[in-house]
């Protein structure tokens, strides 16, 4: 399957129950998911992280579909390279990033 037969797929399985919750309540499902696919990774739990990596990408779909936002249109932007330096791979230089 491509992005847009998985967005789709999410939009037939979800979107009916997504919409009439609204967008904030389902972003904010969004964000729960991420924080779970964080303590997973920081776990090293390889299974845990797969499984949450997939909810993370459906709830991103189901906001997508939500707002009315094709993903695979809107990954276009990456589709030449960095957005910023054009570049595959990117050259831009990496600003630091403090670990917790």
């Amino acid at each position: 399957m491509d992005l847009k037969q998985y967005q789709a797929l999410i939009k037939q399985i979800y979107f009916k129950k997504d919409s009439s919750r609204g967008i904030s309540k389902t972003f904010n499902w969004l964000v729960e998911e991420i924080g779970e696919l964080a303590r997973a990774i920081r776990k090293g739990e390889r299974e845990k992280i797969k499984e949450e990596f997939a909810d993370c990408l459906a709830w991103l779909l189901s906001v997508g579909s939500i707002l009315g936002i094709d993903a695979e249109q809107a990954m276009d932007k990456y589709s030449r390279g960095c957005p910023k330096c054009g570049k595959t791979p990117c050259k831009c230089k990496e600003e630091r990033i403090r670990e917790s």
